[in-house]
């Protein structure tokens, strides 16, 4: 089986070189270890989805070589609730209250079927990853603390805490930006509030008072974490901790169950006890103090382990955000981009940057220019002529080493499907009879052919367009704009409509509509166009639009003749 990539490869490659060459090294003939943390602290955003698809397009590269692959996503669902979010339905201030107690003992927002928020949050994301094509393997860290799992690890931090307290002293002089785990600090108009990535942000590193302990238990009392160790023996195990809320508890650590390591120490702790190979983090970890860089030390010098290979990934932004709900509380998730997307583009959007380069995931207009750019990368790689990096990215987009992700049989533009689905307000029959008239020779027979694409430009349309945005075609002829029409505008118009009938169909109409001032300057209308004649045009185009849906732009007007229909373009026209 190959080890290595072709001369001209992607980054996905390269880390996949890497990863093979490194698990090899560590675990001769073990499956290779990537990994990803997410907490369901509230909705997985967008930004979130960077820590998984990263180690899944490189565990899926490995896959297609040959190699057995785990890729582990850990629910940090043992994490404390830090604050009630903004925007979410179903809750209130009450569920502060719940503040500090384990995300799987928190309620689920009002009205919810699953049975604690950390499922409620978690729920849509494992929909949104199997419509992606991700395959992994879910841990809960709530089931890995509360049945024991790392009983071991744990009593062995205790035993060393002064080793750990060593290594985290080294940093304590330095400013310490809050040192968190994956955390995203949005950078544009998107406003995602949630970045807290796997929600331990600012999480303590375990010192209390004058004492280092990297332990903290949750109080058996109230359940929330504000407790502090103040005394544990080493030979015995004998912990005792004391509550805010008045309670104290002696327990032996040997056999309790209701507590976490401090993450700084859990991550570590996790890398060697899972053996993993690539995990990535957010880009505040190139910051002296953040948990990557003091986790390489600890899992070296406390737990005898290796740090993974883990490349920093940049920040994911968003445009059109303020179209969005605020009942979404200004955070999209990966289930809101794939209503409005199909799987293989975001994929791609994922796939075609490196980890380092950030970019934006569209919700506003530019999801049209988009799925353009999408469209022209499939064509040519349907005739050969896409670069290698290019065609790379594409491959990883549209399938994973299992199998293609479903596609739309006949991919038409998405811009020309939202227009469509604007003008007719989703009804189906007047998609379908429009859709068959874009090409007469190879007509569309059924809206099965151009779904799921339609589905997501209906989407897109309904959600993120505003009202004031949408096309609405009059329903009468605009008689006072008629009236004042010059013999040049009426001349248009005649011209326009006397060949409707010989042209109706996308590219007919195309041919028409940007034809009329060419023949009316008394050219050919093949001609090319000059400054003076795209002025004409633009003059003519607005004049249509006025007349069509009473505003001076709209959907491209081929599309928006044909779906209107011949007859009430006619009528509106005055003809």
């Amino acid at each position: 089986m190959s080890q290595s990539s072709t001369p001209e490869t992607d980054w996905v490659s390269r880390f996949a070189d890497d990863v093979i060459a490194e698990s090899e090294r560590r675990a001769p003939g073990k499956p290779v270890v990537v990994a990803s943390g997410l907490s369901p602290s509230g909705p997985i955003h967008l930004g979130n989805l960077r820590e998984v698809m990263t180690p899944h397009l490189v565990a899926d590269e490995i896959r297609r070589r040959g190699y057995e692959v785990r890729h582990l996503i850990s629910w940090d669902d043992y994490d404390r609730y830090r604050k009630v979010p903004n925007g979410v339905p179903g809750i209130d201030e009450s569920w502060a209250e719940h503040i500090g107690k384990p995300l799987t003992s928190v309620p689920a927002p009002a009205g919810s079927s699953y049975p604690n928020w950390a499922e409620h949050f978690k729920a849509p994301m494992v929909a949104a990853l199997a419509e992606l094509g991700v395959e992994f393997d879910g841990i809960s860290q709530t089931e890995q603390y509360t049945a024991g799992t790392y009983r071991e690890q744990v009593l062995h931090a205790m035993k060393h805490r002064a080793d750990i307290d060593a290594v985290l002293d080294r940093y304590r002089t330095k400013k310490d930006p809050a040192a968190g785990k994956k955390s995203q600090k949005p950078v544009d108009e998107a406003e995602l509030e949630a970045a807290e990535g796997s929600g331990a942000a600012s999480e303590d590193d375990g010192t209390s008072g004058s004492a280092y302990y990297p332990y903290k238990p949750y109080c058996g009392q109230c359940e929330r974490d504000l407790t502090t160790v103040t005394a544990y023996d080493d030979e015995s195990t004998e912990l005792t901790y004391t509550c805010v809320c008045g309670f104290t508890e002696t327990v032996f650590l040997k056999e309790f169950n209701r507590g976490k390591l401090v993450w700084k120490v859990d991550w570590p702790m996790r890398w060697a006890y899972e053996g993993v190979i690539f995990e990535p983090s957010g880009v505040d970890h190139s910051s002296p103090g953040s948990s990557f860089v003091v986790g390489g030390q600890i899992v070296r010098e406390v737990f005898d382990g290796v740090q993974p290979i883990g490349p920093m990934y940049a920040f994911v932004g968003i445009s059109g955000m303020a179209k969005m709900s605020s009942s979404k509380g200004g955070v999209p998730t990966p289930g809101d981009a794939l209503k409005i997307m199909e799987a293989p583009l975001l994929r791609w959007l994922y796939a075609r940057r490196k980890p380092n380069q950030s970019f934006k995931i569209a919700f506003d207009q530019e999801i049209q220019r988009l799925y353009d750019e999408w469209d022209k990368l499939s064509l040519k790689v349907a005739d050969g002529s896409v670069l290698p990096a290019d065609a790379a990215a594409y491959s990883r987009a549209v399938g994973t080493a299992a199998g293609e992700l479903p596609r739309t049989p006949r991919p038409l533009s998405y811009r020309t499907l939202a227009s469509v689905a604007d003008i007719t307000a989703g009804a189906e029959d007047q998609t379908l009879r429009i859709l068959s008239e874009l090409d007469p020779s190879d007509p569309i027979a059924s809206l099965d052919e151009v779904r799921p694409r339609l589905d997501r430009a209906e989407s897109w349309i309904t959600s993120y367009v505003p009202a004031d945005q949408r096309t609405l075609v009059r329903a009468e002829p605009d008689a006072a704009t008629l009236a004042e029409l010059g013999d040049a505008d009426r001349e248009s118009l005649r011209l326009l409509v006397e060949g409707l009938d010989s042209h109706w169909s996308l590219d007919g109409l195309t041919t028409l509509v940007y034809g009329v001032p060419k023949i009316q300057a008394g050219l050919s209308a093949d001609a090319k166009p000059t400054p003076e004649l795209k002025v004409a045009q633009r003059t003519f185009f607005a004049l249509l639009y006025q007349l069509l849906v009473g505003r001076d732009t709209g959907p491209r007007l081929p599309t928006l003749l044909l779906a209107v229909g011949a007859e009430r373009v006619r009528k509106l026209l005055g003809a």
